[in-house]
């Protein structure tokens, strides 16, 4: 069974920090292209970061860059989104994403940055 599972959300004030985890399973992590997406309500869902399959090839949205840092660690088959200098503007739900031929995506994890 295929899962993704997302942890590591929660409030936070701006300017704080969180580090996202995407936990997967069921299928071979190490040769999957991973991401991170984001949902604000009434928006739509937009890519922030994404790491190649052995982690190589890195590239982030303009609105994260210098605060966002993915990292993958193919032995845990874990995912990370290290979140620094957060912003009001950064409160969403946040996905992870796998695709290789195909996609899986987790449920999300609610990131909220306020005061």
């Amino acid at each position: 069974q295929v899962q993704l599972v997302e942890s590591g959300g929660g409030l936070v004030q701006p300017g704080g920090s969180l580090r996202l985890s995407c936990a997967a399973s069921g299928f071979s992590f190490s040769m999957y292209h991973m991401s991170w997406y984001r949902q604000a309500p009434g928006k739509e869902r937009e890519l922030v970061a994404s790491v190649s399959s052995n982690g190589g090839r890195i590239s982030y949205a303009d609105s994260v860059k210098g605060r966002f840092t993915i990292s993958r660690d193919n032995a845990k088959n874990t995912l990370y989104l290290q979140m620094n200098s957060l912003k009001p503007e950064d409160t969403a739900v946040y996905y992870c994403k796998a695709v290789n031929m195909i996609t899986f995506w987790g449920q999300g994890t609610q990131v909220t940055v306020s005061s």
